[in-house]
């Protein structure tokens, strides 16, 4: 066999070699980053009726007002004032479109591992349709890119506290949508609106005499 043609058939296995690695492994490996990523919810942010934040500070009740016009959320509890629109679409879009980057099954005598046995967070979501849905946030990974966290626990475990739960690795931003003052909460710009109602306007100084007067 001439030296060229050798040569050519290695480069020919190399290039094949290559295209199996980076093309068909890489492809399945693709795919399988893809199923474990699943969804967290399957409903739409038009199905959400009223939403429940619980954090170790307060519990926020928020409920969709039913107006086509905003406010589109209300604050029903610990205050009665509307809400801020945009803080509810940040949350709720997270709800909506999160995924899970994975999912581990442990014991439920194991989740204080995972800060879910005290959790930072919990909302709880109410469906028109009265389908409750549950989310719990734990603390974050050993890397902190991602939050520990449950969903559904009692459909979960089936009432058996012997079955394993599943933990889901679920996205910082849920963490930065639901620790939030009770202020931030608020219709935007409503505080300011108040504060500048309540202070009377300033006296108007009086003329400067000029000579001749």
């Amino acid at each position: 066999m001439k030296r060229t043609t050798l040569i050519l058939i290695l480069l020919a296995l190399g290039l094949g070699g290559f295209v199996y690695f980076h093309e068909i492994r890489g492809s399945t490996q693709r795919e399988e980053v893809k199923k474990n990523q699943q969804q967290i919810f399957s409903f739409s942010a038009d199905d959400v009726q009223s939403l429940s934040v619980k954090t170790k500070d307060t519990t926020l009740n928020l409920e969709r007002s039913g107006k086509p016009e905003p406010p589109k959320w209300v604050i029903k509890s610990p205050i009665s004032e509307p809400a801020n629109d945009a803080i509810i679409s940040y949350l709720m879009d997270l709800l909506v479109k999160g995924k899970s980057e994975k999912t581990v099954s442990t014991p439920p005598n194991q989740l204080s591992e995972f800060g879910l046995d005290q959790p930072q967070a919990t909302i709880d979501i109410q469906l028109k349709n009265q389908q409750n849905h549950k989310l719990i946030l734990g603390k974050p990974n050993f890397n902190n890119s991602f939050l520990y966290a449950q969903v559904d626990p009692n459909d979960t475990n089936n009432g058996n506290n012997q079955e394993n739960t599943q933990v889901l690795l679920v996205s910082k931003d849920f963490a930065n949508a639901v620790n939030r003052e009770l202020s931030e909460w608020k219709e935007a710009g409503k505080e300011a609106g108040e504060n500048s109602q309540s202070q009377p306007l300033p006296g108007l100084p009086e003329p400067t005499p000029t000579n001749g007067q």
